[in-house]
């Protein structure tokens, strides 16, 4: 091998490495100026807002519902409207019952009032019942008491001391004052006890029709089973809505009861000591 071979052979190789290396620089350059405006246009694409939807609202659809009264009404037998029938009118009649006597206690609250105003400073018995109302409960005590003591005569009256015969006609007074308040309130704690009884019968009725009609149609699905069970449940919550306000106006009117009749009892102890002493 010659001189110039030994000398040629490092110059090429030196050659050729200096472009490879030469030529790889400008691609490693451009990737690493390239990666700062990749990092700073992802940013910029998320903070950009989404297109808003410009189609247009539909709006939903209200579906009818199948069930409720007026389908129980409509399908159910004679059974099932007899009940609700039962219960419309057991509501009714405890919502008359409960406005009625309370007319009743606040007439004979008012009436309380007037008797202790003007009753006794009447100069007697007589003009001070004359002076109350027809229709007063207190006056009715003070004419009943009148009455005992004007007529505390014959065989057999006179064989009963007048204190005991004029007691005991102002005591039937009260207790028929008494028996008047309480008029209804029976038929309100009937109700109350009753009617979710009531409306349990009928639900029990419209179950077993719903069974035996998908019984016999054979199709167990959903909308053959919730239907049918659901108007008869609708008996239990009528029930329910008939009972508790009966319950409550039952309880309300009784304890009212009780503090009308203490004004009255004070009352006809008074006429009963007016008529035996002449005084209060």
């Amino acid at each position: 091998m010659s001189l110039n071979h030994i000398v040629r052979a490092p110059l090429v190789a030196a050659l050729i490495a200096l472009a490879t290396v030469a030529s790889s620089l400008p691609t490693a350059a451009l990737a690493q100026a390239s990666a700062p405006a990749a990092d700073a246009a992802a940013p910029a694409a998320a903070a950009a807002p989404a297109p808003a939807a410009t189609g247009p609202v539909v709006a939903k659809e209200a579906v009818a519902n199948p069930y409720g009264l007026e389908a129980l009404w409509t399908q159910g037998d004679f059974v099932a409207r007899g009940t609700l029938i039962i219960m419309v009118i057991m509501s009714m009649g405890s919502w008359y019952i409960i406005f009625t006597k309370l007319y009743e206690q606040r007439k004979l609250i008012r009436s309380a009032k007037e008797a202790g105003e003007g009753f006794w400073s009447a100069g007697s018995i007589k003009k001070g019942a004359d002076g109350l109302d027809a229709g007063s409960a207190f006056r009715y005590i003070a004419e009943s008491g009148l009455k005992a003591s004007d007529h505390h005569e014959g065989t057999l009256v006179e064989t009963i001391d007048k204190h005991t015969w004029i007691s005991m006609s102002i005591q039937r007074a009260v207790d028929n004052i008494q028996s008047r308040l309480q008029d209804g309130l029976a038929f309100l704690a009937t109700v109350g006890s009753t009617a979710p009884f009531v409306g349990l019968f009928g639900t029990v009725w419209g179950i077993y029709h719903a069974l035996t009609a998908i019984g016999i149609s054979g199709q167990a699905s959903i909308d053959k089973v919730a239907g049918p069970v659901g108007e008869a449940l609708i008996m239990t919550a009528f029930g329910l809505a008939v009972a508790v306000p009966a319950v409550m106006g039952y309880n309300w009117l009784l304890r009212r009861n009780k503090g009308a009749m203490e004004s009255v009892r004070t009352f006809s102890g008074d006429v009963l000591n007016v008529l035996l002493a002449g005084k209060r």
